[in-house]
C-alpha cells in the first residue's frame, strides 16, 4: 500500500554523486515502496540540486537511528556553540 506521505524541506549544502559535488537546495522525504532496497517499504530521502539527485532508501529502524544520530551530533556540547 502506498502512503503518499511526502515532506519537502529546503536545504543548503552539497552532495556527492559519481565524481562530482553539486549544490543542493531541497530534500524530499517519503515512505513508500523502494526502487532498489530489498524492503517492502522504506523511508526514502531524495536530496536534490538543480537536476542532480542523491537518493537513500532505509528501513524504518535505520531511518530512526540516522535521525537520532543527526540530532545527537547537532546537540553535542562541542557543536552547539558553532550553530549560533
Amino acid at each position: 500500500m502506498c502512503t503518499y506521505v511526502t515532506t519537502t524541506a529546503p536545504v543548503a549544502g552539497s552532495a556527492y554523486a559519481g565524481d562530482d559535488w553539486f549544490a543542493v537546495n531541497r530534500a524530499v522525504v517519503y515512505f513508500d515502496h523502494p526502487q532498489d532496497a530489498p524492503l517492502d517499504h522504506a523511508l526514502c530521502v531524495d536530496v536534490w540540486g538543480n537536476r542532480e539527485r542523491v537518493a537513500v532508501e532505509l528501513d524504518a529502524a535505520s531511518a530512526r537511528a540516522l535521525a537520532e544520530a543527526i540530532l545527537a551530533t547537532l546537540d553535542s556540547d562541542e557543536v552547539a556553540p558553532l550553530l549560533q
